[in-house]
């Protein structure tokens, strides 16, 4: 295979150091190619990121907070907050209008004449950003440590930038026009730090990712035994294993067996060791209800449901399950 003159040079990168082990050049120019000292800013900004998740100085902070967010009078609007309607997060969602009325205003702030319009929406993205920052604090308290470490950070810049828009509106409503978009300009810095953050943590970290979304392609279609009727206490959670697929099977009083994906969507908690009562499963680390019967979501955090498996008893005892979508 003969590679094309544009790919004549490249470096190996250490993934711990960002580093360059080794460079191999062909015959071509230097187009395309990938320069030593970018590649190391580039590996050092990630690592950057990344050292978010392990920096345990947070922790004495983090403690407190997550319990006063866990105790706040919601009711069920938590789980509205954590987008359970929805079947994804709702913070998501919830910082476009804020980010977007900020970054209009900047547009405008170019804009001969258009002070008023500027301030209005200024205004509309301070406003805007209380109840999404509500729903991003609700969603932090429940996620595993290291993603409430970069969390915490990401709010810090999303505080900041509040706090310098707040300045900006009350700026201009003086009349500092000049000091009110210099403190406008700090604050979409801030925001977009904060987005960034926000990124990080959903995708890198993968904190509001459905983490049961993978089952339907690691099962093979078809049925698959899973054991035997007197295998499975009634009212207890059971462990079996489906090939790379954990699963928790519930035998029900009346004989009824329901058996589902047993890492819970909202971060991999095992449900064979949470609590089985009134026909649903809790899920022990974060307390996420699903519906034994179809896998629904009775409560958050989890936003999205487990996939749940039809079940056979053959005549003999044997206990064999299929996931309609699987294969897929």
């Amino acid at each position: 295979m003969r590679l094309s003159a544009r790919y004549t040079k490249f470096a190996v990168l250490s993934p711990g150091t960002g580093g360059v082990l080794q460079t191999a050049t062909g015959s071509g120019g230097d187009t395309g190619t990938l320069k030593g000292a970018a590649a190391r800013t580039e590996a050092a900004f990630l690592r950057s990121l990344d050292e978010l998740g392990r920096l345990e100085k947070l922790d004495p902070v983090i403690g407190p907070l997550q319990r006063a967010v866990r105790g706040l009078p919601l009711g069920r609007w938590r789980d509205v907050l954590h987008g359970l309607p929805l079947g994804h997060p709702l913070h998501p969602a919830l910082v476009q209008l804020p980010l977007g009325s900020w970054l209009s205003a900047a547009v405008l702030d170019l804009v001969p004449g258009a002070r008023r319009g500027a301030r209005v929406l200024v205004g509309v993205g301070v406003v805007s950003a209380v109840p999404a920052a509500l729903a991003g604090w609700v969603d932090w308290a429940e996620q595993h440590e290291d993603q409430m470490r970069t969390g915490l950070v990401h709010a810090a810049s999303i505080a900041t930038a509040i706090g310098l828009y707040a300045n900006s509106w009350v700026q201009r409503g003086r009349g500092r026009t000049a000091l009110g978009k210099a403190l406008g300009l700090a604050g979409l810095c801030a925001a977009g730090t904060g987005g960034l953050l926000g990124g990080h943590l959903a995708y890198r970290q993968a904190s509001g990712a459905n983490k049961a979304q993978p089952v339907p392609h690691l099962v093979a279609a078809g049925w698959h035994t899973v054991g035997r009727v007197a295998d499975f206490p009634v009212g207890e959670a059971v462990r079996r294993e489906l090939g790379e697929v954990p699963l928790v099977v519930v035998r029900q009083p009346g004989g009824h067996i329901h058996v589902l994906a047993d890492r819970c969507s909202h971060l991999a908690g095992p449900l064979s060791d949470g609590k089985v009562a009134d026909g649903c499963v809790e899920c022990p680390w974060h307390g996420s209800v699903f519906r034994l019967s179809d896998g629904a979501n009775v409560r958050g955090p989890a936003t999205a449901p487990q996939p749940a498996f039809q079940v056979s008893v053959e005549s003999d005892g044997t206990v064999r399950v299929r996931l309609p979508d699987a294969g897929g």
